[in-house]
């Protein structure tokens, strides 16, 4: 403590004024006293402690005991880290050689690597043992028999369209509905005139429908799957309650949310005083069946011509449960981009022109139907971003879903 009074005394003749003026010094008599100083010969052990031979030790000895104490190399990882690593004990106390004087800096140093040498060599001696013991366990738990049979053949997985169609279709045979199926090359009138598609809409034109050769054959490939409903009406006596999944076409560019060949699902049912409530506890059934309790529909006005009064059917976002936050609650959901809800297809009452080119009594019985993607469906379901994945073939995505939905 007396050299460090004496270093302050010579700090304070230093900022002494010189000549009267608070702000000028004699450069001489700085300089002599810069020389009368001299170096500082002594220091104060107290003032750093973590270079004391008794904290040294307890470092040291604290690091042997836990390397010991590792029983994997997990452990002795982490060992090293609180004992060996930049901010253990003693690379702390390694730094603060620096602030000694040059001639208790050798003592310390060598102290200090002492220290960190017998820690170093335990921590590579307890390494060679923990290795050896590891690998002695992975023979003995991983051992392989080389003698058995080898099966290279992988495990397959059934298409997600496939399954999906399944799926939807046994929610409806649940409920007592039928499944309809109809060919995919199917009659101009029947896919367009008796749905109530006039000669004129623009759906009949070339941009929007695959049309076969030669035009008077009057054929084309589907573009929904309603001419199967058409198909049921004219071939069998209301009640009917069909669900009627399928492939169908239209001249839609191929990108990650479109493609020329996809597949829609459509139901038709046929009573006597069938109502829009109907639908509406339909569909809220059938999306609760997909994507989990809780998910309920809306329905928006629209227009289509086979059904009259028409509607969107919009799902609540099975994501953010109609909030349209994210689940932190400060940004806009990304799956319904802030709306809480998501458009899923279309449906209606029947049109009653559909049920009288049909056949079918349109003063007795009155229906509902509606449609909606497959593809889109599972995209929302298993959280598919590019509807490529589907029709691309890659046995990588397609593996993923495994037998069943």
């Amino acid at each position: 403590m007396a050299a460090a009074s004496a270093r302050a005394a010579n700090v304070r003749d230093l900022t002494r004024p010189v000549g009267g003026n608070p702000f000028t010094r004699d450069r001489r008599t700085f300089l002599d006293l810069l020389l009368v100083s001299g170096p500082n010969t002594d220091y104060d052990p107290v003032e750093v402690s973590t270079l004391q031979p008794e904290e040294v030790e307890a470092a040291r000895d604290a690091a042997l005991a836990a390397i010991a104490e590792a029983s994997d190399l997990e452990a002795l990882k982490q060992a090293r880290t609180d004992h060996a690593g930049d901010r253990s004990p003693l690379a702390l106390a390694n730094r603060e050689i620096g602030a000694l004087p040059p001639q208790a800096r050798k003592d310390a140093g060598q102290r200090i690597g002492q220290a960190r040498g017998a820690v170093n060599q335990a921590f590579a001696a307890r390494q060679t043992v923990l290795e050896a013991e590891q690998e002695e366990r992975m023979l003995v738990e991983e051992i392989v028999d080389v003698t058995l049979p080898s099966d290279r053949v992988p495990t397959g997985a059934r298409h997600p369209i496939t399954t999906g169609s399944e799926l939807i279709a046994d929610i409806f045979v649940a409920m007592g509905w039928e499944v309809a199926e109809g060919p995919v090359l199917e009659a101009e009138w029947l896919n367009f005139d008796a749905l109530n598609l006039g000669p004129d809409h623009p759906a009949r034109t070339m941009q929007d429908t695959f049309w076969t050769d030669p035009s008077d054959d009057a054929m084309v490939l589907r573009t929904h799957t309603s001419p199967v409903q058409a198909r049921t009406m004219l071939t069998r006596t209301p009640p009917i309650y069909v669900v009627c999944p399928g492939r169908v076409f239209r001249t839609d560019e191929y990108d990650a949310t479109h493609s020329p060949v996809f597949h829609q699902v459509e139901g038709l049912a046929i009573d006597e005083g069938i109502s829009m409530a109907h639908l509406k506890g339909t569909l809220d059934h059938f999306a609760t069946q997909m994507f989990g309790e809780g998910i309920t529909t809306r329905f928006r006005p629209s227009y289509f011509p086979f059904t009259e009064p028409s509607a969107e059917v919009d799902l609540i976002c099975f994501v953010c449960r109609g909030t349209g936050l994210d689940g932190a609650g400060s940004e806009s959901c990304r799956t319904c981009r802030g709306e809480g809800w998501i458009e899923w297809g279309g449906c209606g009452v029947v049109n009653p022109r559909v049920l009288a080119a049909c056949g079918v009594d349109s003063e007795r019985y009155s229906g509902f139907a509606f449609g909606m993607g497959i593809d889109r469906t599972l995209m929302f379901r298993h959280g598919v971003e590019d509807l490529r994945g589907f029709f691309e073939g890659d046995i990588r995505f397609t593996t993923t879903f495994g037998s069943d939905l």
